[in-house]
């Protein structure tokens, strides 16, 4: 009967803890080192060319900023950021070369076809740290 007794609580309380966590993501809030799309504008009036601009909202734990890993927005370690040694971050596929921009704004992603990205990051990033 003690034994069922605390099936029971336990099951109550992981239920509890399920209904509250979903409230908390429905209301806005980010779990810890996670991190999601605001806004994605797309421009493809140039020909071959296609600019991305994204907006992100992450929740960094202490020592991590927002970035970019596997193509992915991520929080990363603030030193990388603040270095701007973006390759760190590792924001290429696994098939794609990582080369940072001369002037150290941003990078690009290489593939094997000849393809190339480039990502710029906002100066108003950079100019917080």
């Amino acid at each position: 009967m003690l034994l069922l007794r605390l099936t029971w609580t336990l099951t109550a309380t992981a239920g509890c803890f399920l209904l509250l966590h979903n409230h908390l993501l429905s209301a806005g809030h980010l779990v810890a080192g996670t991190c999601e799309i605001v806004t994605l504008d797309r421009d493809s009036s140039q020909p071959r060319t296609t600019i991305a601009r994204q907006t992100v909202r992450c929740a960094c734990r202490k020592g991590q900023i927002a970035g970019t890993t596997r193509t992915k927005p991520a929080c990363v370690d603030v030193q990388i950021v603040r270095s701007e040694q973006w390759c760190k971050m590792i924001p290429c596929l696994d098939d794609e070369g990582c080369n940072i921009l001369v002037n150290k704004s941003g990078w690009t992603c290489t593939q094997t076809g000849g393809r190339v990205k480039t990502t710029m990051v906002g100066a108003e990033l950079v100019g917080l740290l």
